[in-house]
């Protein structure tokens, strides 16, 4: 049977559905039905059980969804029910940012080492992990099964470690450089253009008064 494609719309949703579960959760939320769910999410009901009908439906008609249940199957959908080795490479502002974050190993994302080729950060510690130099980069790579790699490089760098990491077995990449990779197929790429977002909160801005 040929596999069913999942829109990457949908795709997008799920961390939102997932975060509002958790908040529900925390709430002391048991079950909630898909209206209740799109008065909070500010998206319909059809379309909630449109998404989740992709996977499996997981509601009953005239009980709503279990949250917990829903909660739990949506995070082994997004696959955060299992860990996933990180490295950040780049130990600047927005790097640093990223290790003192909280959130990743809330989620399964487990920060292994930060790398960057500034000898004056060499051993610094960031909220736990220590700053290594880039020639140790691809023997932790290998020794600390790193699956996923991000990148918060000036641009021209990040082209070139970007390589460096896919050559090492890196075939998961989160990158902040303002640029666009070309790196061998099978290589997953997760841009995240700081700027380009920024630029459509200014269309917007610029244009909510020719809004019907």
């Amino acid at each position: 049977m040929e596999e069913k494609k999942i829109s990457s719309a949908v795709i997008r949703r799920l961390p939102r559905y997932y975060r509002y579960l958790g908040e529900l959760i925390e709430s002391g939320v048991q079950r909630i039905s898909s209206k209740e769910l799109s008065d909070r999410m500010k998206v319909t009901a059809s379309q909630i059980r449109q998404d989740l009908n992709n996977f499996g439906g997981f509601g009953q008609q005239g009980y709503g969804y279990n949250v917990k249940y829903l909660y739990d199957e949506i995070g082994k959908i997004l696959g955060i029910d299992r860990k996933h080795n990180m490295v950040i490479i780049g130990a600047g502002n927005l790097g640093q940012a990223l290790v003192n974050s909280g959130d990743f190993a809330k989620r399964g994302f487990i920060i292994k080492g930060i790398f960057d080729n500034n000898k004056e950060l060499e051993g610094k510690s960031v909220n736990g992990v220590s700053v290594m130099m880039m020639d140790n980069l691809k023997k932790f790579i290998k020794n600390n099964d790193i699956e996923i790699v991000a990148l918060t490089l000036p641009k021209e760098a990040a082209r070139e470690v970007a390589k460096d990491v896919c050559e090492a077995g890196i075939t998961a990449i989160w990158n902040f450089a303002h640029t666009d990779l070309s790196l061998p197929e099978g290589v997953i790429v997760e841009n995240v253009h700081l700027s380009e977002s920024l630029m459509r909160l200014s269309y917007n801005i610029a244009n909510k008064g020719n809004k019907n």
